[in-house]
């Protein structure tokens, strides 16, 4: 069983803030494909063992079957954290997340609440091919009513799967596959962190770069990076999606007045599009050059090492667009 001690993986992270919130509330039960053994990323790993087979429900491979007993849980007092083994087979459960689910708690006038999570793996950058590499944060943005959690630390996973299982609303927890083997300081105890509630990841006065997840460290290298050249990044870790803090890119573009946004969804449809979107709407007076994104290029993800990195952002493309907006 995962402790919740420094240092600690991301993927450790995930199995020990679950037994967290299951000792802390018994109305949490997981369900999904194979989780009792510890699941295809071992992120459940030692957790049917010490909560026994009434908490960890392994399943058939459906994942409506998973959302749609999940949904039933959730709406008579349970609260579930149901497992979609990749984020790409959100497509499968589609109605339940997109249609059923988020909408219950209003077309109930509030009677009827679905308090569950959505744990997924997301993202690409292991070669895992078309089908198994997307990073589908932006699908779930265009749905009213879900809440996205998409941590980029072992300490975050930890705050804000907290905040997930105690929210009264669904939330999509999208955990990067290329994380999991990363390390970071374990949470202090009762560490949680608020939905929507934005880092500085570094502080900077030149750039503010926004990120998410797995390109939050990217943001991080290429701040590194940059400084050798006299060029000092801020780097911003949204944390959500949903909601959305843009406070925390304003107070950063005080500073900065550049902004780049790095994502790896694709570019058309992106989530950095709407922040792009709230910033020349709201904050066009901070800018003194255009907004640029750097994101993933609108093409199937390829299988080859070599070919998937020419389609996802990477710390060189970065560093080559901020010392263009650098200079502008």
């Amino acid at each position: 069983m995962a402790q919740l001690t420094s240092p600690l993986t991301y993927r450790e992270a995930v199995a020990g803030a679950l037994a967290q919130e299951m000792a802390r509330d018994e109305r949490v039960v997981l369900i999904g494909e194979d989780i009792g053994s510890g699941g295809v990323f071992k992120t459940t790993a030692g957790l049917r063992d010490r909560f026994g087979a009434d908490r960890v429900w392994d399943t058939p491979i459906s994942e409506q079957a998973i959302m749609g007993a999940a949904m039933g849980a959730a709406m008579t007092g349970m609260r579930p954290v149901a497992e979609i083994m990749f984020s790409d087979f959100l497509a499968c459960c589609w109605d339940y997340l997109a249609n059923e689910i988020p909408k219950a708690r209003y077309m109930t006038g509030g009677q009827v609440t679905v308090p569950l999570v959505v744990r997924t793996a997301n993202g690409g950058g292991l070669g895992f091919g078309a089908q198994h590499s997307q990073s589908v944060e932006n699908w779930a943005l265009t749905v009213p009513g879900l809440k996205i959690a998409a941590p980029s630390t072992p300490a975050d996973v930890v705050g804000l799967m907290a905040s997930a299982i105690r929210s009264d609303d669904p939330v999509v927890f999208f955990e990067h596959k290329g994380l999991f083997a990363s390390k970071g300081d374990a949470a202090p105890p009762g560490h949680v962190v608020p939905l929507g509630e934005a880092r500085v990841a570094r502080k900077g006065s030149d750039v503010t770069v926004v990120a998410l997840a797995a390109t939050v460290p990217l943001a991080l290298a290429a701040a590194e990076e940059l400084a050798g050249d006299g060029i000092s990044l801020e780097v911003v870790d949204l944390r959500c999606l949903v909601p959305l803090d843009m406070a925390t890119v304003f107070r950063s573009l005080e500073k900065t007045s550049r902004l780049i946004v790095v994502e790896e969804n694709p570019f058309q449809g992106g989530w950095g599009a709407t922040v792009a979107s709230i910033v020349a709407d709201e904050g066009f007076e901070m800018l003194d050059a255009p907004v640029r994104r750097v994101a993933g290029d609108n093409v199937p993800l390829p299988f080859a090492d070599a070919l998937e990195k020419r389609v996802i952002p990477t710390t060189g493309k970065l560093v080559e667009a901020v010392r263009r907006l650098a200079s502008y």
